[in-house]
């Protein structure tokens, strides 16, 4: 019997009430999940684990999610991974981005951007589309 190979996504945010809650939903989609609580240690995971996409958070401690994906677009073997930029900032200020915004902001357009609350069907359908499944 062979043996299928999960995608492995990396998970970065500081909120581990939000952790949980895409990890479970990405779990119950058949992924692999890993996490890291803050901008740097997401960093240096996805350079040690090579995941096949990472949903970033954009407000953390140590160092947020612009300058991760920025970091990220910068070394050769983490540029081509796909990025989800996920955050809550639109509820809290009521300004809203969209990955053609950040863009403009950081340079490069992350692969796709998701808002919290997050609807979970979204975020499996959003991560499915980028991972070709």
């Amino acid at each position: 019997m062979t043996e299928v190979t999960r995608s492995r996504i990396l998970v970065v945010d500081d909120e581990p009430d939000a952790v949980e809650f895409v990890r479970t939903v990405l779990e119950e989609a058949g992924y692999e999940v890993m996490a890291a609580a803050n901008g740097v240690e997401g960093l240096e995971k996805a350079r040690a684990e090579k995941p096949d996409l990472v949903v970033l958070d954009i407000q953390m401690p140590k160092k947020d999610g612009f300058s991760v994906f920025a970091d990220m677009r910068k070394d050769p073997e983490l540029k081509a991974v796909p990025v989800v930029m996920l955050t809550g900032v639109g509820d809290r200020t009521g300004i809203h981005f969209s990955a053609r915004d950040m863009g403009e902001y950081l340079g490069e357009e992350p692969n796709a951007y998701v808002e919290k609350p997050v609807d979970p069907d979204a975020l499996q359908e959003t991560v499915a589309g980028l991972l070709g499944a």
